[in-house]
């Protein structure tokens, strides 16, 4: 099974990567559904600074690659040539998903700060920032699981500047030389 793991800073396309795939007829494993599950377990409200805060402990009480060894069986569970990861956050995720899948792709998604903003301001998430301090904030949180590391480790650079039929076609591309195409 090839496994694709897919990187960035909030709002900069993972989920977007995602739906194109997952329209392609490819199983995705969202990481933030394992914290999801657990703010809504301990019976807080899917907020960025509960999802935030319940990420780091996660990460604090089990170790930075957490989220993803809680992903793993979802993955392996999966009877798809091609599985997706999306949001992974940290390097040390990225070890652990290399380490168990031989068919393992990073795929780093770089969007500017300001088009990330704006999107992340028109799309209504209870869990989203909305302001540019909150999302520095949550961009320098995020670099604190690892996140800039796991970028630099990418074997797939796509940048997502705001032409949404241009990423779309990229990604599709991209699928296609995987073997995950339509």
């Amino acid at each position: 099974m090839k496994v694709i793991g897919v990187v960035g800073f909030p709002a900069s396309g993972k989920g977007e990567f995602a739906e194109i795939a997952a329209a392609q007829g490819i199983p995705v494993i969202v990481m933030g559904d394992v914290i999801r599950r657990a703010v809504e377990k301990a019976g807080m409200t899917p907020t960025d600074e509960h999802m935030g805060a319940m990420a780091s402990t996660l990460r604090r009480e089990h170790g930075l690659d957490a989220i993803a060894r809680l992903c793993i069986p979802k993955i392996s569970e999966q009877s798809a040539p091609i599985v997706l990861v999306d949001g992974i956050r940290g390097d040390a995720e990225v070890r652990v998903f290399r380490a168990s899948f031989s068919g393992f792709i990073l795929v780093a998604i770089n969007a500017p700060f300001e088009t990330r903003l704006a999107r992340l301001r028109s799309r209504g998430r209870p869990d989203d920032t909305v302001t540019a301090v909150s999302l520095r904030n949550r961009d320098e949180r995020e670099r604190g699981w690892g996140l800039g590391a796991a970028l630099n480790e990418a074997d797939v650079q796509l940048t997502n500047k705001g032409d949404l039929a241009a990423f779309k076609k990229s990604v599709k591309e991209l699928l296609e030389r995987i073997g995950g195409g339509a």
